[in-house]
């Protein structure tokens, strides 16, 4: 394990690096595009150390001077399945946004959906020896935090510190300087399978690039579609990818619980092609221009074309209803809904002040698609569009790049995590075989 806490490290000392020369790029690896931005950091917080746990630790500004998008191969389910085809992706996206911005880019930050992410909830606390809270104790309590057993194959992806206790004063943000004797601090773990991300790393390096971190696309999605009240009193971010969907829950502006259900836009395609006997493509087309999910009379009368060139002139001139369409589509749109319903209700989300729920990314642009998850979701759902960041071009402003956008964020002001505090590599938490606890349902 701690070789993960080494090379986390590193990535941590190549960003500061790279954000010193001002210059960085952000990789958002899907199934079904791969996103790139360049961000050029400036201002004087670039040189300022980063300071402060929590989701705001060492602020600096940025805009994003080159962007660009291709159509990604080779991935599935989020994660790398052909790898010839996805460097080549990944070197065109980069190339693209590196020609618009400019500059020649080496550092990446990147993200990633699917790897069966698991959640776990730590708590660790420690007699203070010296009566005023140091950075040296904040080491030493997440040390003590007892690590479950995440089995074989998998490895830390997040490991942040999500509250601090001080004696009987919950819910404290940062510890560091407060008096009192006996310190205690909640951890949420998030871990992935290894070999998605070994594939990843591999990918990445083959288009000559470096590594300067690694994010769930989840979570990212969560930093740039929640507002800061939805962060701060509980809520859920729901990623509608093409193929997977992944779910974050966030209170006291963190990540909490992440989740992804390998199911997304790709397998509603897919039923239309095999409902109507078309081409993935010709689906695809029929899905983003007619598509829905709640029938009407109208939607009866309404005939789409579907058009086609396999010569056979009938078959080519075929027509089907709205009604057809969406009757093909409601039934994978509920059942990715009810598959994330699964997911919340086991997280203990209704356990949490408020319970919003934020549906982002690609597919969630499907029209009716709001309503008909608040039926199946509970009450409070809205559609969330990313936060604008500057220089964004407008293309690249919608759902579909929440966790593109949610990447810029992240590299700018990352959450603390378990790697930032000089714990001494021997003092690393043992890895006890202690179950995770649902602890949030105790502590808010």
């Amino acid at each position: 394990m701690t070789d993960l806490y080494q090379t986390q490290r590193a990535m941590r000392n190549m960003r500061q690096a790279a954000m010193q020369r001002g210059v960085i790029a952000i990789l958002d690896v899907g199934t079904s595009k791969i996103a790139c931005l360049v961000l050029r950091f400036d201002g004087p917080d670039r040189f300022r150390d980063q300071d402060g746990i929590g989701s705001m630790a060492g602020q600096s500004t940025f805009r994003v001077i080159g962007a660009a998008t291709t159509r990604s191969r080779g991935v599935r389910f989020g994660e790398i399945d052909a790898m010839q085809e996805t460097e080549r992706a990944i070197r065109t996206a980069v190339q693209a946004a590196q020609k618009m911005a400019n500059v020649r880019v080496d550092h990446v930050i990147a993200c990633f959906g699917g790897a069966r992410p698991r959640s776990y909830g730590l708590a660790g606390a420690i007699d203070l020896q010296d009566s005023i809270v140091s950075e040296q104790d904040v080491a030493r309590v997440l040390s003590a935090c007892d690590v479950p057993d995440i089995g074989p194959g998998r490895e830390v992806l997040h490991a942040q510190p999500v509250n601090f206790a001080l004696d009987h004063r919950s819910g404290l943000g940062d510890p560091r300087g407060h008096v009192g004797n006996r310190l205690a601090a909640d951890m949420h773990l998030l871990t992935v399978e290894t070999t998605v991300v070994q594939n990843l790393l591999y990918c990445i390096k083959r288009c000559d690039l470096e590594l300067a971190g690694l994010a769930s696309s989840a979570y990212v999605s969560g930093i740039s579609s929640l507002v800061e009240d939805e962060q701060e009193l509980g809520a859920a971010c729901i990623d509608m990818g093409g193929g997977a969907t992944g779910l974050s829950i966030f209170i006291k502006k963190h990540m909490i619980y992440a989740d992804c259900v390998r199911l997304g836009g790709d397998n509603i395609t897919s039923d239309i092609s095999k409902g109507l006997q078309i081409p993935l493509a010709t689906a695809e087309r029929i899905k983003t221009f007619y598509g829905g999910v709640v029938a009407t009379g109208m939607d009866d009368r309404e005939m789409i074309e579907i058009g086609g060139d396999t010569g056979d002139w009938e078959r080519d001139r075929r027509t089907v209803s709205r009604a057809e369409l969406i009757g093909i589509m409601r039934p994978r749109v509920e059942e990715i809904l009810e598959e994330v319903r699964a997911r919340l209700d086991a997280a203990g989300f209704e356990h949490l002040p408020s319970q919003q729920i934020v549906l982002t990314g690609g597919c969630s642009q499907i029209p009716g698609l709001d309503a008909l998850a608040g039926k199946i979701l509970g009450q409070q759902v809205r559609l969330g569009r990313p936060l604008r960041v500057q220089g964004l071009p407008q293309a690249a402003t919608g759902a579909a790049f929440a966790s593109s956008v949610g990447l810029c964020l992240f590299a700018a002001h990352p959450q603390d995590e378990w790697w930032d505090f000089d714990i001494p590599a021997e003092r690393y938490p043992a890895r006890s075989l202690k179950r995770a606890v649902k602890w949030f349902k105790d502590n808010w």
